[in-house]
């Protein structure tokens, strides 16, 4: 089983903010085990190595290439060809918090648990959207 992973650099964040990509930008991978994952996450993107796991979660052989185009539909992915600071790393994704908010409310509305209050997003939430949206949807 592979293993997609969303990871974040609070360095690569602080560059991306500066050059006016925002403060939300994500890593979007696949691995083919938590082994790898992690020695893909230590060894870091964009000349960065303060990567961390936020989200991870294990699914049937998929490939990379195939995960970020169904997360392009509703996220944005910063392209590596036009910022050399990513040196070709790819899926990494500048996200909205608005979306991440509206589907977080969905849920809670969906639920009868829960109240319908104002949702605070945690990059956790971040993480489990972002996967979400990259998976092909269960048949």
């Amino acid at each position: 089983m592979a293993v997609v992973y969303v990871a974040r650099s609070a360095a690569l964040t602080k560059w991306a903010s500066d050059v006016g990509q925002g403060k939300h930008i994500f890593k979007l991978g696949v691995a083919a085990d938590m082994d790898e994952t992690k020695a893909v996450i230590d060894a870091g993107w964009a000349g960065e190595r303060d990567w961390r796991l936020i989200h991870s979660q294990e699914v049937p052989d998929l490939e990379e290439a195939a995960v970020v185009e169904r997360l392009l539909r509703k996220e944005k992915v910063i392209d590596p060809t036009y910022y050399p600071k990513l040196k070709g790393a790819s899926g990494v994704f500048r996200i909205t918090l608005t979306n991440v908010q509206n589907s977080l409310l969905v849920a809670k509305a969906m639920s009868a648990d829960e109240p319908l209050t104002d949702v605070k997003v945690k990059p956790k939430d971040i993480g489990e959207y972002m996967i979400r949206n990259a998976l092909p949807s269960p048949s």
